[in-house]
């Protein structure tokens, strides 16, 4: 509420006028090719799967991100999802649409939040995210996955113990079709998006696509 009433200023340079400027905007690491077709993560050549994702088994067909979450990013998205900055759910939007390939999918979802933090919160960056991105690919955006179960946040967690945090945390809430694509704010380890892709697949989905604004880089 404070950050309402104060005037708006730059939250990467702290200059006035809004609430990213024009050479921060800019600035932000934006992901391109050569990636992991998989997973996504920047690799030095093309590769259909990477160190990151060899070997595990993944829920999801590919995982794509507009930017690498870095220091600057992670300022952004922190006062995105805990200072309530709703705003910025349509700027994360426009860099997701400037460098991310708009999916051939029939519908977008969401990850769904933990109870407690969206009440806390007061709003989902997540499902804001994919209502700004769904009016611009013109893509409906469906409630097709639910949480089973709270999970302690994963902040901090090794790979191993993420998994398991999540494993079950998701369940199908409706007929999924075909092709579906999953939105969240930040791919961290890709645990949360395996977890919430497999809740998909249960529901009829045959091919999960993973887009984010963010991207944890390894």
């Amino acid at each position: 509420m404070l950050d309402l009433l104060l005037p708006q200023r730059c939250l990467g340079c702290g200059s006035g006028g809004s609430i990213v400027c024009a050479a921060c905007l800019d600035g932000l690491p934006r992901l391109g090719p050569p990636l992991c077709e998989r997973c996504g993560a920047p690799t030095a050549w093309p590769v259909r799967r990477c160190r990151e994702c060899a070997g595990r088994r993944l829920a999801f067909s590919s995982a794509r991100a507009a930017v690498a979450y870095d220091g600057a990013v992670r300022a952004l998205v922190a006062a995105w999802k805990e200072r309530g900055l709703r705003r910025l759910a349509a700027l994360a939007a426009e860099v997701v649409v400037d460098v991310v390939t708009r999916p051939s999918v029939a519908a977008l979802c969401v990850v769904p939040p933990d109870r407690d933090r969206s009440l806390r919160r007061g709003h989902h960056p997540a499902e804001r995210l994919a209502r700004e991105l769904g009016r611009r690919w013109e893509l409906p955006v469906e409630p097709l996955v639910r949480r089973a179960r709270a999970a302690p946040r994963q902040r901090g967690l090794k790979l191993a113990d993420r998994r398991r945090n999540v494993a079950g945390a998701f369940a199908p809430a409706g007929r999924a079709p075909a092709i579906v694509a999953l939105v969240d704010d930040v791919y961290t380890s890709g645990a949360t998006a395996a977890a919430a892709a497999s809740a998909l697949r249960k529901a009829g989905a045959t091919r999960v696509e993973v887009v984010t604004f963010a991207r944890a880089i390894r």
